[in-house]
C-alpha cells in the first residue's frame, strides 16, 4: 500500500471532516472520499463512520491508527536516512598493495576514513607486482599501490614516491657499513632473492649480467619477513630489499644495509587505477587519502621520524 494513503487517513482522523481535507489539499471532497472508500477496500473492512458533523473511525480505524503512525514515522525515518546516506560516500573498496608498502600507510588509512567517512570500508589485499596487475586487470582490486621500474607516464597511475635499493645484511658486516655499496660489490654474494617469475627479480638478474655476472640466489623467498630474518641470522647472506620494507628493523638496529648505486636499482610506487571503468565516490575518496597521505610524509611510504 501507498504510505501517502495512510497520511490521508490520518489527516481524516485528525480533522474529522472530509470537507476540511479537501480544502486543506486544495482539492475536491469527491476526490478525498474516492481515496479513502479503495482505502478501506485494501484494508478490508470501513475505516470512519460518518455522523452529522463529519466523519469517526471505527473499530477497525481505531485499531490501525497508531501503528499506522508508528509505521510512517519508520517510514519517514527510512527515507531521512536514505538521503542523508546520498550525499555520505559509503561502501566497500577493494585494495591491492605490495607488502611492503603495507605499512604504516594501510593503518593510518583506515584511522583517516575512520573519523572522516566511517560507511567506507577496506578490502586489502597484498600481492606481487604482476598479480597485482592481474587483478587490477580483472577488476578484482579498484585501485593497487605497486612498483613501476620506469617513472610512470599514464594518467592512470600516479606517482607516489621515487625509492632505491638496498643491501641488507645482518649487524656488524663490513660490505653494509658504509652508507653506499656499488652494484658490482653484488658478485658471488649468497642472496636471498625473489622467486621467478617476479618483475623485481627479472630486473635484478638483467642488470647483473649487464655488468658481466650472475646474481648467486642461496634462497628464494617472496616473503619479506622470510628474507629479513633470515638475513638477520645469517652470517654473509643478504637481500635487496627497499627502504621502508627495513625502516623499522633498521631503527631497531636488527638489520644493517647500504645503498645500491651504479646503478641504483631505482623503483617508482605508483597508485595504479583501473584503466576502464569509473571509479565510485568511495574509491576516489580513498584514492586521494592515500595521496594526501604519502605526500605528508615527504613522498615517503613511512612516516618521518
Amino acid at each position: 500500500m501507498n504510505p501517502n494513503d495512510f497520511r490521508l487517513f490520518l489527516e481524516v482522523a485528525e480533522l474529522g471532516s472530509f470537507t476540511k481535507v479537501a480544502a486543506q489539499r486544495q482539492t475536491v471532497q469527491s476526490h478525498i472520499s474516492r481515496q479513502i472508500s479503495e482505502l478501506e477496500s485494501a484494508c478490508g473492512g470501513a475505516l470512519f463512520r460518518r455522523t452529522g458533523r463529519g466523519v469517526v473511525l471505527t473499530d477497525l480505524g481505531q485499531h490501525i491508527e497508531t501503528r499506522v503512525r508508528n509505521w510512517l514515522r519508520d517510514t519517514d525515518q527510512l527515507l531521512a536516512d536514505i538521503r542523508t546516506d546520498a550525499g555520505e560516500p559509503m561502501g566497500e573498496v577493494k585494495l591491492g598493495i605490495l607488502p611492503s608498502a603495507a605499512h604504516p600507510l594501510m593503518t593510518r588509512l583506515y584511522l583517516r576514513l575512520q573519523a572522516e567517512f566511517p560507511k567506507i570500508k577496506l578490502n586489502i589485499r597484498e600481492g606481487q607486482g604482476g598479480e597485482l596487475d592481474a587483478l587490477l586487470d580483472t577488476g578484482s582490486v579498484d585501485m593497487a599501490v605497486l612498483f613501476r621500474y620506469q617513472k610512470p607516464a599514464s594518467p592512470d597511475e600516479k606517482l607516489l614516491a621515487t625509492v632505491g635499493t638496498y643491501l641488507v645484511s645482518r649487524v656488524g658486516d663490513p660490505l653494509t657499513r658504509g652508507e653506499a655499496v656499488d652494484f658490482s660489490k653484488l658478485e658471488g654474494l649468497r642472496l636471498v632473492l625473489p622467486r621467478r617469475p617476479a618483475h623485481w627479480r627479472s630486473v635484478l638478474d638483467e642488470t647483473a649480467r649487464g655488468k658481466g655476472f650472475t646474481l648467486q640466489a642461496e634462497v628464494e623467498a617472496d616473503s619479506l619477513r622470510v628474507q629479513k630474518e633470515l638475513v638477520a641470522h645469517t652470517a654473509h647472506l643478504y637481500s635487496l630489499l627497499g627502504p621502508f620494507s627495513i625502516a623499522d628493523e633498521l631503527r631497531s638496529g636488527r638489520l644493517q644495509a647500504a645503498r645500491i648505486v651504479n646503478p641504483d636499482c631505482r623503483r617508482h610506487v605508483t597508485l595504479s587505477l583501473p584503466k576502464q571503468g569509473q571509479l565510485t565516490a568511495a574509491s576516489k575518496i580513498v584514492a586521494r587519502l592515500i595521496t594526501d597521505l604519502v605526500e605528508s610524509w615527504g613522498n615517503r611510504l613511512s612516516e618521518p621520524e
